[in-house]
């Protein structure tokens, strides 16, 4: 019998494309044979020959975002791609899934964001899964986007701490944690606005999946993964992915869109252990020049050593991108060291590596739990409000410095984590890497779920074959 086939669809950004790299690596060395489908701009920057040599199963495919070539694609201008994919991408999807005959899908694999494969899915006949690429805490969050609009709690309108600070009591599982800060950065908008109407509406499409896909674990998140299976037949932990693809480091470095600077880590060997902070803001963030300040002089204040990735694109002003002052990089010598993207996963396992200052996007949580590195949580959009709040109040494994940024405060927390002030996160740390790496063992929870998804396919696969028997 043929090999199953899969198509696979990430939303065109880093943290939603390596995930599911990931996933293909998985089902590619099950045997599958997989499509996966890039937008034009992700296809040319990803490193094919590296996945090529290790999975020849994977074929990589590309189909048109929408956006004109010279669109930046990242930044605050990443949300123009929620609405070109959807126009554009979709009628090109589809015609490219109906000409696939080689076997024909078994399923479709797409994006949370990225619904309208669903839709494709439907009206050709084809299962689809759906892969949600946050924390299963953020997703039943997102699920209850036109509850908390019913409720009023949308827009979140920054008032004094005593408001920003009340309960959110809507979200089942989460009445005595999350509170009006915590809620998505979307949450901050008017209800009207396309962004949040956006991701109420792919929330509620996400529902015609046969099948959820999270990149997390059941010790981590039972309660919400639990509530999520009230709402899809079937969901699959099957993470840290980071963890469960034996190829998992080449893995990442050939899935990145950026240009990884390795010698970081030659520089990380001659580092005491424990002794460097490891700071990076994700593919997208951005920072304006004072926020920058802030954070240098908090860094530079608490004299402790630091490895910080700073993108070409990171820092704004009214203008645009700009580059880092030469002043600073120069300064920069004496106890700190600036990259431009780092081999992250690598940086974050360094025994030298104490800690790591973060956006709190999922990808990085994820990374940063699995190998038991405290972190210091600096959440800016989408789903990384949730996940600070489960890493300073949930699992104990960081501290949450959302809606602050000042050079004192930058200080104080640096210097409680790199000199072991908080026992109770450092011990947490320990506990929760440890269950980590226990999930993706033979027998684990997410090694389970993994097989389980990889015999659900392979039944789809067959049934599929077997009524195009009947039909023939």
């Amino acid at each position: 019998m043929d090999s199953p086939h899969v198509v696979i669809l990430p939303f065109p950004a880093q943290g939603h494309i390596k995930p599911m790299l990931m996933l293909a690596e998985l089902l590619s060395q099950a045997g599958f044979t997989i499509s996966f489908v890039n937008n034009e701009q992700s296809h040319r920057r990803l490193d094919q020959a590296a996945f090529r040599r290790r999975c020849p199963g994977i074929e990589f495919l590309s189909i048109p975002d929408g956006l004109p070539p010279d669109h930046p694609r990242t930044g605050p201008s990443t949300v123009d791609l929620f609405f070109s994919t959807n126009t554009v991408s979709k009628p090109i999807f589809k015609n490219l899934i109906a000409s696939m005959s080689r076997p024909p899908p078994a399923c479709i694999i797409s994006d949370g964001i990225m619904s309208f494969a669903i839709d494709v899915a439907a009206d050709l006949g084809i299962p689809a899964i759906t892969f949600r690429t946050f924390s299963a805490t953020c997703t039943w969050t997102y699920f209850h986007l036109q509850k908390l609009i019913q409720e009023g709690e949308i827009p979140v309108l920054q008032g004094s701490d005593e408001d920003m600070d009340k309960l959110i009591s809507c979200i089942p599982g989460l009445e005595n944690i999350m509170r009006r800060r915590d809620l998505p950065q979307i949450c901050r908008l008017d209800p009207e606005n396309p962004i949040l109407k956006f991701y109420v509406t792919e929330s509620s499409k996400m529902t015609k999946a046969s099948a959820l896909i999270l990149n997390t674990f059941e010790e981590l998140e039972a309660p919400a993964i639990s509530h999520l299976r009230t709402i899809f037949p079937a969901v699959y932990a099957i993470g840290p992915l980071q963890t469960a693809s034996k190829s998992s480091a080449a893995s990442y470095n050939s899935s990145s869109l950026l240009q990884i600077d390795q010698s970081c880590l030659s520089w990380l060997d001659s580092q005491p252990s424990r002794s460097v902070l490891y700071v990076s803001f994700g593919s997208v963030i951005v920072l304006n020049r004072d926020q920058f300040m802030e954070f240098w002089f908090g860094l530079v204040n608490s004299e402790k050593s630091f490895l910080w990735a700073i993108r070409p694109d990171m820092i704004w002003d009214e203008n645009g991108p700009s580059k880092v002052p030469e002043e600073l990089i120069m300064g920069a010598t004496e106890r700190g060291r600036i990259v431009g993207w780092a081999p992250q996963e690598d940086v974050l396992a360094h025994d030298a590596v104490a800690g790591f200052l973060t956006h709190s996007g999922w990808n990085s949580t994820l990374e940063s739990i699995s190998v038991g590195k405290p972190m210091i949580c600096w959440p800016v959009i989408a789903d990384q409000q949730v996940n600070s709040r489960c890493v300073s109040e949930m699992w104990k494994v960081g501290m949450d410095m959302k809606d602050i940024c000042d050079r004192s405060t930058v200080e104080k927390l640096v210097r409680d984590l790199m000199e072991g002030r908080r026992e109770d996160i450092m011990k947490s740390t320990v506990e929760i890497a440890g269950l980590a790496q226990d999930s993706v063992r033979e027998g684990g929870s997410s090694d389970r779920n993994i097989k389980k998804l990889i015999e659900d396919i392979k039944l789809l696969h067959s049934t599929k074959n077997a009524s195009r028997t009947i039909i023939d």
